[in-house]
């Protein structure tokens, strides 16, 4: 399992997300697989974001020491207590950061999702200006709309990371 699903991170991570859009909208109906835009657009964001997602827990994972798990199975613990209770709580603390900033970044890709006619913030600014020729206001209000999203979201990883901060001080 371990080279499926090292192919599917090295693949999703050498390819635009656009183009795994298309290729999930346009391309999987030629094999009788015809996906809404928005099961289309969900699946093709959270293939995305999963891959990164993945790579950046095991990145988180292996940074800590050998010498933590060696350490846990010399006093008896099984390697599942040794992951539960050592491994994923020190590597929690490292990997919120990068995780968060994933999904800022997912916020920021659904724009692309427009692509494939589902109606999102972007499209809806697009539909507008067609019809009140306003492109710079609207397209600005698109833009603090999605400075917003992702200032409150990145506001809300701060402190979720002050928190893991003060129970690592605390312990």
């Amino acid at each position: 399992m371990n080279g499926v699903a090292s192919f599917y991170v090295w693949l999703i991570r050498s390819t635009p997300l656009l183009v795994q859009l298309f290729l999930i909208y346009y391309g999987l109906p030629q094999f009788g697989i015809d996906l809404s835009p928005f099961v289309s657009g969900v699946l093709g964001l959270a293939l995305n974001v999963g891959a990164y997602n993945a790579e950046t827990i095991r990145a988180g994972i292996q940074s800590i020491g050998k010498g933590q798990t060696e350490a846990s199975l010399s006093i008896g613990m099984t390697s599942a207590q040794t992951m539960r209770y050592i491994i994923l709580p020190q590597a929690l603390r490292i990997i919120i950061p990068p995780l968060g900033n994933n999904f800022i970044i997912l916020i920021k890709d659904t724009s692309l999702v427009s692509t494939i006619t589902l109606v999102e913030l972007t499209m809806k600014t697009q539909q507008l200006v067609g019809s009140t020729y306003k492109p710079f206001e609207l397209y600005l209000a698109a833009t603090v709309l999605y400075a917003i999203l992702t200032s409150a979201t990145a506001l809300a990883l701060q402190l979720v990371e002050r928190r893991m901060q003060q129970k690592t001080v605390r312990a």
